[in-house]
């Protein structure tokens, strides 16, 4: 049995080495990057999962979702807002990307070149 070894530089996007396209993989990027930081909180303050709803201002379920990674349960709103009532600034910062996207048209085709 043969694979291939793949490591993910530090700063990459394990998402789009997975395969998502680029715009969802930023997108999954940032909103696991949000809810690191969430789950840090909780662990670093010691919070059970209802004392960490009231600090978030969400329901205990949705703690519970966080807790166990469910990715698809958030928007990045919803994640800044949740990090904001428990009093974390969330900065943003921009920079170019270093390679232009290709239109989806193209890429997909090439990947099917690839498959063939």
């Amino acid at each position: 049995m043969s694979y291939v070894e793949h490591v993910t530089p530090v700063g990459g996007n394990i998402f789009a080495d997975l395969g998502f396209p680029p715009d969802e993989a930023a997108n999954l990027k940032i909103r696991s990057t949000l809810m690191r930081t969430a789950r840090r909180l909780i662990q670093e303050r010691g919070l059970k999962q209802a004392k960490a709803a009231k600090l978030f201002g969400v329901s205990q379920p949705r703690i519970s979702e966080l807790k166990r990674g469910k990715i698809d349960a958030f928007t990045i709103d919803s994640l800044i807002n949740m990090l904001g009532n428990a009093g974390i600034v969330v900065d943003l910062s921009f920079r170019e990307a270093t390679i232009a996207p290709e239109p989806a048209g193209e890429a997909h085709a090439v990947a099917e070149q690839g498959a063939a």
